[in-house]
């Protein structure tokens, strides 16, 4: 357990809702502000030639903050294990919701594509591609609003987005043809053709390609060809056409794709996709706390978390800023006189329903 010493200073671990071939993931409470984190849970040995996709997650999340990319609070690591603490999304997967809706009215999916498409627009203004996107990839949180995760396989090009990647990768069923053909290719054009896959499945419930054969699976992919329900509107007719392109040169791009009618149909205004985080204006309430906390100055704390080590300062300050978000005070949990916590954990809280979110984590 000593792996778990330094863990458990600052988070009170409930039962685990996630898993996967080298991962877990448990709910925990951050004993300081009360706040609920998922916390992924990683055994370095059974990572193997995994490790470095743990790395490029970390190094990616640690530069994407966006109100549709699940937030990364802190990161851990010993001996033995990485200990990744993010943000909890408790409403499950997108892949669960479809099934559990059979398919989406075009209303409903508009909403939820457009939550996607503004997540995987800044992660392209960013220079990242994400080259696996799927709907087990997207997570709904307390307010039905959708969080992209699973960073794992993204890439940021050399130079800059036009430079062509050589790695095929993700989940071939949502996999561009240039990717399974070994060609170069541009990660964001790719991107672009995982989320006509998505859209598809949206508003049809099915997959645009499937056969158990994966020789028969590649053949349909190439040929582009799928079946085209009764009940899509012209419009998604043609948005699908455009996004389902098999040469990506022919593929609409995310500039007009985030301009489409189809996109902008019932809507006033176009889709916010720019980060509403900030990383240079920091909250002053959160830093006052924090100053009061700690013992040191304003300016001392602003050095401090302006630094973005993702350690614990860096999660109590983010989980200070989503509390208040939510419209609750920013405060931190009262001192004993021991100097540990009156209660680690708001009685107020409720731990998940079992079965309600169990997530399979690679």
């Amino acid at each position: 357990m000593k792996d778990y010493d330094e863990l458990l200073k600052y988070y009170e671990l409930y039962e685990t809702i996630g898993t996967g071939g080298f991962a877990k993931v448990k709910l925990a409470c951050h004993i300081l502000t009360g706040e609920m984190v998922a916390i992924k849970i990683m055994d370095k040995n059974a990572l193997g030639s995994d490790l470095p996709r743990v790395k490029t997650e970390i190094d990616a999340l640690k530069n994407l903050r966006h109100q549709h990319i699940c937030q990364l609070y802190h990161v851990l690591e010993t001996k033995n294990k990485i200990f990744m603490v993010l943000e909890y999304c408790p409403g499950g997967e997108l892949f669960d919701y479809i099934i559990s809706q059979d398919r989406l009215s075009e209303e409903e999916t508009r909403v939820i594509f457009r939550q996607i498409l503004s997540a995987v627009a800044y992660v392209h203004s960013q220079g990242y591609a994400h080259r696996d996107l799927k709907p087990e990839n997207l997570l709904f949180d307390e307010n039905h609003k959708l969080k992209l995760i699973d960073f794992g396989l993204c890439a940021k090009p050399k130079g800059n987005k036009d430079y062509h990647l050589q790695t095929c990768c993700g989940s071939l069923a949502y996999a561009a043809p240039e990717l399974i053909q070994g060609k170069s290719y541009l990660g964001s054009e790719a991107d672009v053709w995982s989320m006509g896959i998505l859209l598809y499945v949206l508003m049809c419930g099915f997959l645009p390609f499937d056969d158990d054969n994966v020789m028969a699976l590649y053949k349909k992919i190439m040929r582009g060809k799928y079946e085209v329900p009764k009940w899509l509107s012209p419009s998604s007719i043609l948005l699908l056409q455009q996004m389902l392109q098999v040469d990506p040169k022919r593929r609409i791009s995310m500039k007009n794709l985030l301009n489409h009618p189809w996109i902008l149909q019932d809507y006033s205004c176009p889709i916010e996709w720019q980060s509403k985080a900030s990383l240079t204006h920091l909250d002053e309430d959160c830093i006052t706390e924090l100053s009061v906390h700690h013992r040191n100055s304003r300016q001392t704390m602003e050095d401090l978390i302006s630094s973005w080590q993702y350690d614990h300062l860096t999660a109590t300050y983010l989980l200070l800023l989503a509390k208040k978000a939510r419209g609750k005070p920013a405060r931190l949990q009262l001192l004993s006189f021991s100097g540990g916590t009156t209660s680690t954990t708001p009685k107020a809280i409720k731990e998940p329903e079992p079965g309600r979110y169990v997530h399979k984590w690679r």
